[in-house]
């Protein structure tokens, strides 16, 4: 019989901070263009590319270096206090006075998101051990990120028939907070300390080590290659489509990105029951097939409702590739280090978008929308290609590998790869001592980790 996983309390307390949150960063993104207007003018654009910029820049290089560090922290004030900080940091933006003052405060803010977004995501699995459970969990999370895509602007657009825009940095700052209260509601599993290296560095740089030694995991990072590519055409370039090209109007250019929005919701509600006949690889692979397709097809230089169906599809490939790689990172980690995996996978992925925006919006610019359409379309079925070679066909979870001997020292507890003599001074486990692993071959749940730094050859 099916569960929900609304049926715990803690999942339910952290869905709606996630929704509420997210509407609140919604109103703080209109509020945005206003200020940016306000205190530039003309060059209003330029201001929020830039600004966008830091956002990415926060996310990929900060993101990591929080995650590899987060287990060094109850997880659950981590999470409280990112909350607060990031309040204060909206709340401070109504009273901005230069462009420059602007590009701090979101650097900060997107800074303390680089920490608390990939740890949140980690701490759902914790509160839902349940495959079934975690699967609809991420696709509800999916449904959350377009429905506020649809409505943030519309609370926005009712908000500021009674208020100015800075009552929008007010609601988000409120947002967090509310956030932070419901996680203080939470109960969250404390986490297991992690069988690692004590160095710093070692530690900072675990999460994208491991990532990247990890097959499935860097299909994944290719098909979000693929998504950054797909979704950055839908972002910068449908409104050149519409206004450009078709002499269309503003309401047509909404109505675009609702058709995309629309095939992502409708997606994201069907990846958990199509997950029962097939698996992650298959689904995945296909929804970006799907996207590449879809650009393809736009680069036929179509009608304005042929245009629609075609953003339809590109916004299903997108949930069908995006909804189900938490199951992927989760399958790829120990519970210790989720937060170091969640926290690398959400750094490469901003950085294929770090890249996809720039690209796209200069090849519309210079080779025109649908040219550039038809090349992100080729673009999109190589990384598919590419996806497909490096997801191993079998990839299954436990695999046969061998261990040299080797002397390591890190905290540890007893079990199949710590089964040593002890002095009488090691102290209760978890402990550190310098102690010796036998080689020895045996066949059990394989991830990268301390004792698994590189992925078998032979996977049986």
């Amino acid at each position: 019989m099916s569960s929900s996983p609304f049926r715990h309390s803690s999942f339910r307390r952290l869905f709606s901070a996630q929704v509420i949150a997210l509407v609140g960063t919604g109103l703080t993104t209109v509020a945005l263009t206003l200020l940016a207007y306000d205190l530039a003018g003309g060059n209003a654009g330029i201001v929020l590319g830039t600004a966008m910029a830091f956002k990415m820049v926060a996310y990929v290089i900060f993101s990591p270096i929080l995650g590899g560090l987060a287990h060094r922290f109850p997880r659950k004030a981590l999470l409280i206090i990112l909350d607060v900080v990031r309040a204060v940091t909206v709340l401070a933006m109504p009273f901005v006075t230069a462009v420059w003052q602007v590009y701090l405060l979101i650097f900060l803010l997107n800074l303390f998101s680089a920490g608390f977004k990939p740890v949140f995501a980690a701490s759902i699995p914790d509160v839902l051990p349940s495959e079934e459970e975690y699967t609809k969990a991420l696709s509800y999370s999916r449904l959350a990120y377009d429905l506020e895509s649809l409505l943030s602007p519309l609370f926005a657009g009712l908000a500021l028939l009674y208020f100015s825009y800075t009552a929008l940095f007010l609601g988000n700052s409120v947002a967090f907070l509310i956030s932070a209260v419901l996680i203080m509601g939470c109960v969250l599993p404390h986490a297991t300390r992690p069988e690692r290296s004590s160095s710093i560095w070692e530690e900072i740089t675990f999460g994208l080590r491991s990532y990247m030694a990890t097959p499935r995991l860097r299909a994944l990072l290719t098909l979000y290659a693929a998504v950054a590519a797909a979704s950055a055409m839908v972002i910068v370039n449908t409104v050149v489509f519409i206004r450009e090209n078709m002499g269309l109007e503003d309401t047509d250019v909404a109505l675009a990105f609702a058709a995309a929005g629309l095939g992502s919701m409708i997606a994201a509600l069907l990846v958990p029951k199509a997950l029962e006949f097939v698996n992650d690889r298959t689904l995945m692979i296909g929804g970006s097939v799907c996207m590449g397709v879809g650009l393809l097809l736009t680069a036929t230089d179509l009608s304005y409702p042929q245009l629609l169906v075609m953003w339809f599809f590109v916004g299903l490939g997108l949930s069908l590739v995006q909804t189900p790689a938490g199951r992927i990172v989760n399958r790829s980690s120990l519970p210790e280090d989720r937060p170091a995996y969640f926290s690398a996978q959400f750094a490469l992925s901003h950085a294929c978008w770090l890249i996809a925006y720039p690209v796209v919006g200069f090849l519309g610019a210079t080779l025109g929308v649908v040219s550039t359409a038809g090349i992100m379309g080729g673009v999109i079925l190589a990384f598919t290609a590419l996806a497909f070679v490096m997801w191993p066909r079998g990839d299954g979870e436990s695999l046969t590998h061998v261990h040299t001997e080797m002397n390591h020292l890190h905290p540890h507890k007893h079990g199949s790869h710590h089964e040593h003599a002890h002095e009488g001074w090691e102290g209760p486990e978890p402990h550190v001592h310098g102690h010796r692993h036998q080689p020895v071959k045996h066949l059990h749940r394989f991830v990268i980790d301390d004792h698994h730094r590189h992925w078998p050859e032979t996977q049986s």
